[in-house]
């Protein structure tokens, strides 16, 4: 109407239909308030956690320089005296402690990513791949055929995403490293308004009874003896991605390779 005003027709109604609607919005406003709360508790837990892993990792730092020291003078003073099981004994113990010692450097990184503010910038993940090959190839020797696609730009912090591809891209030749030919291909496509990126390997693989155990803080499919790692990386690969609200998966089968996806919300 011309001064604003408008006409309310008071219509019949059922008082039951009237019943059954308030009870439906007090129950969605009670469900939306628990939710909170359970996000909050989460968020509180997380942080707790996080704390404690930083606390932890950087008091378990003194007393592994203590027997990396003490092994060490063992060895320099008494080497002469042991016999070959002593210095065996030795050697057990400084390689021990030296994996210890990175252990803690990851779990330190682990739970500093919680903290890390992120940095959203746009990023050629090409160049970045290509770069991240460069520093791969400098630190392992592989023989792998790397395929590179044409990978989509996104919007991400640049430092985080680099982890990302830099876990992915080593696991993939590490676990490869093994068939005579190694092949690893990476690739993304657009798909529900979300870049998904994909890095693909035909190597030992996985049984996907096991594919939730993939992402977890120190979970391993395979012994040390058969592949050298942390059982973090990918624990990590999630946690960044989680960070950017996008979600982390695998696909795989025994001695056939692994299919690793991640996906980021398109800008």
């Amino acid at each position: 109407y011309e001064n604003g005003e408008f006409s309310f027709i008071t219509k019949p109604f059922q008082p039951e239909i009237l019943i059954n609607k308030v009870k439906f919005f007090i129950e969605k406003h009670q469900q939306e308030v628990a939710l909170y709360e359970l996000n909050e508790e989460l968020q509180n837990s997380n942080k707790e956690l996080e704390a404690f892993s930083y606390s932890v990792s950087h008091d378990l730092r003194a007393p592994l320089r203590a027997i990396n020291g003490y092994a060490e003078i063992l060895n320099e003073d008494y080497g002469s005296k042991l016999d070959d099981e002593g210095k065996r004994i030795i050697d057990i113990i400084r390689d021990n402690a030296t994996r210890m010692g990175i252990l803690i450097d990851v779990l330190l990184s682990f739970s500093r990513l919680g903290r890390k503010e992120i940095q959203m910038t746009e990023i050629d993940m090409n160049k970045m791949t290509e770069e991240v090959m460069v520093e791969l190839n400098k630190s392992t020797t592989h023989n792998a055929k790397i395929k590179i696609g044409k990978l989509h730009e996104v919007k991400a912090d640049y430092g985080l995403l680099r982890q990302v591809m830099i876990n992915l891209i080593s696991n993939a030749v590490k676990y490869s490293s093994k068939k005579k030919n190694p092949v690893v291909e990476i690739s993304s496509e657009e798909k529900n308004g979300e870049i998904i990126f994909s890095v693909k390997d035909n190597g030992a693989g996985f049984d996907m009874r096991y594919a939730d155990k993939l992402f977890g803080v120190f979970q391993r499919l395979h012994s040390q003896d058969e592949f050298e790692g942390t059982g973090v990386g990918l624990a990590i690969v999630q946690r960044i991605i989680s960070r950017h609200e996008g979600k982390s998966w695998a696909e795989g089968t025994v001695n056939e390779g692994a299919v690793f996806y991640f996906s980021i919300i398109k800008n």
